[in-house]
């Protein structure tokens, strides 16, 4: 899904690095979401964990929504009209359902569970995501990568992927980005990434070797989920500062558990996100949303879908700035 609201609020994002390397247990913070419902009289509801005023991204990671189980009947699924974006990448990853994907580039793609579909905005691209008729619940998360400055304007790209589940002793990983536990995708990034579903079997702990230049951010779906000192509940997510060479998931109940772990190098660039664009200035969101408005070939249109285009919100009365993340004390 990509942010459909009607009233965006502005993101300005970054991060500090403060070259503090951890020891012993890795601290970790929780970060618990808020409630966002995607426009219409039966609005589907999800929970944003990024970004939020004490992290604004993980790595390049920027924004994480969770979503689900949702019965169809009762929300009436998904059904986005083409809509634009810019200076991004989306991770589209499905737990259950399924969703319909057309872009500007010409790709035509499903979206089911286990399977990555990754979309390079860059420059300017746009695209459509609608539920099946096959989905009864639709439960997932939709993931944004911000693209470095040296790549924000990189062509249109889609990519779809299905990675092959490692199995170790009490866990399930599915690599969709980067690598762990012995298994890497191919699918490239811009900036050293990481994104994996873990399926944590009862009473399970597993120690997963990490790469200690790396942030860490672990969202959990399912069950509770020990990360380090902290018990993890559905929906939030722990973050974990670079430094930590292993990180510990426990799995402490009689049911099984399911996490999608976020991981890259600290994202050093100051960002501006309104809407679905990303870039480094106010003129930079103003111009990219006035050539949406104005229908220019920047983003391409989207063929195949039965409607019209999203229109742009309006802007804030303001200039929109970038900000770094709250410094760690």
């Amino acid at each position: 899904m990509s942010n459909v609201e009607t009233d965006p609020v502005e993101v300005r994002c970054g991060t500090e690095v403060d070259g503090e390397q951890a020891t012993g247990a890795p601290r970790v913070e929780v970060l618990t979401p808020r409630d966002v419902p995607l426009g219409g009289p039966r609005a589907m509801t999800v929970r944003r964990t990024l970004p939020q005023r004490a992290r604004t991204l993980i790595g390049a990671w920027c924004f994480a929504d969770h979503y689900g189980p949702d019965d169809v009947s009762d929300t009436g699924g998904m059904d986005v009209a083409p809509h634009p974006h810019t200076g991004l990448q989306t991770v589209s990853w499905l737990f259950s359902g399924e969703i319909e994907h057309r872009d500007s580039l010409g790709s035509h793609a499903f979206v089911r569970p286990g399977e990555l579909n990754l979309m390079t905005g860059g420059y300017g691209i746009s695209h459509s995501e609608v539920s099946t008729p096959r989905t009864t619940v639709l439960h997932g998360v939709q993931l944004w990568v911000a693209l470095p400055e040296e790549h924000r304007a990189t062509a249109r790209d889609f990519r779809h992927h299905v990675p092959e589940p490692v199995r170790t002793d009490g866990a399930e990983i599915s690599v969709f980005l980067g690598s762990l536990a012995g298994a890497a995708s191919p699918v490239p990034t811009f900036t050293p990434l990481l994104g994996a579903e873990i399926v944590l079997r009862p009473r399970a702990t597993v120690t997963l070797a990490v790469d200690p230049a790396f942030e860490h951010g672990l969202l959990v779906d399912r069950g509770t989920v020990r990360l380090a000192d902290a018990l993890l509940a559905p929906a939030e997510l722990g973050y974990v500062h670079p430094g930590p060479r292993t990180l510990t998931l426990a799995n402490e109940s009689d049911d099984t558990a399911r996490a999608v772990l976020l991981g890259g190098t600290p994202f050093e660039e100051e960002i501006v996100m309104w809407w679905n664009f990303i870039g480094r200035s106010h003129e930079d969101i103003v111009r990219a949303r006035e050539e949406w408005e104005n229908s220019s070939e920047r983003f391409g249109a989207v063929e195949g879908y039965p409607g019209d285009r999203l229109p742009a919100p309006v802007l804030p009365n303001a200039t929109l700035t970038p900000r770094r993340n709250p410094p760690r004390h």
